[in-house]
């Protein structure tokens, strides 16, 4: 057991990756029971070794530059003018796919400049909206209502008029994209990352991307902080690149 932990230390010291390296104990587990079933050799010495852990990967996020040739196109018909409100609103927000999905038109504050979103465990939360996705919005609330055997419930509504599955934003964001030139896959979790990555590395306010986010802990070794939405908003207006004002 001990050559074997050794070995698999060895193994992560030289760059291998953690998922490599399980593998490979996978590999050799297997090997050592074959050997003490069928051939009477002692007990396994792979039993009880782990893997180093894998770092978490997080999605990429698009750069400000990338985050603009999605969103500053024009939106033709209806379902085009939906798609720029939703892409605007994810990226705005930072919202969950579902988060998206569940909305209702009730829950938009246009005179706040706020939504009101239900995230995991059925948590409400209070988030701004920048000032392109509220325009963005407008238009579609406009549009829609021109929507056949429309669901008042569902603020985003399919050319029927029934609520917007979470499939169907996917494929439309990632052949928007693909429209755009953009190379990497992106979809909704991708325009989430972008905002938290653009407001954080221009406020630095960790506690603020945090609350918009709607995570009860940023990391393993931060606990939760309140902040008050007053502080947030100053935080969002000040760092979001598309919630700033036009001069």
């Amino acid at each position: 057991m001990h050559d074997i932990r050794r070995f698999a230390g060895q193994l992560h010291g030289r760059g291998f990756d953690p998922r490599s390296i399980a593998r490979r104990l996978s590999a050799w587990r297997s090997f050592f029971r074959y050997l003490a079933r069928d051939h009477g050799h002692g007990d396994n010495p792979c039993v009880g070794i782990r893997a180093p852990k894998a770092a978490k990967r997080l999605p990429h996020a698009l750069s400000p530059d990338e985050t603009s040739r999605l969103l500053d196109t024009h939106a033709e018909g209806a379902l085009g003018i939906r798609d720029k409100a939703m892409f605007e609103l994810f990226y705005s927000s930072g919202l969950r796919l579902s988060e998206l999905t569940g909305l209702g038109p009730a829950d938009v504050n246009h005179a706040d400049g706020t939504v009101r979103v239900t995230g995991k465990g059925s948590k409400t939360r209070i988030v701004p909206v920048g000032r392109q996705a509220l325009e963005a919005l407008g238009a579609w609330l406009t549009a829609r209502e021109a929507i056949p055997r429309l669901d008042a419930e569902a603020l985003f509504v399919n050319r029927l008029g029934g609520r917007l599955t979470p499939r169907s934003v996917q494929q439309r964001l990632k052949a928007s994209a693909l429209r755009q030139g953009l190379a990497t896959n992106v979809h909704p979790h991708v325009l989430r990352h972008s905002f938290a990555s653009h407001v954080l590395q221009s406020s630095g306010d960790l506690r603020a991307v945090q609350e918009m986010l709607g995570h009860a802990s940023i990391s393993s070794t931060q606990v939760y902080t309140h902040l008050d939405f007053q502080h947030l908003s100053k935080v969002y207006d000040a760092a979001h690149p598309r919630a700033r004002r036009k001069a």
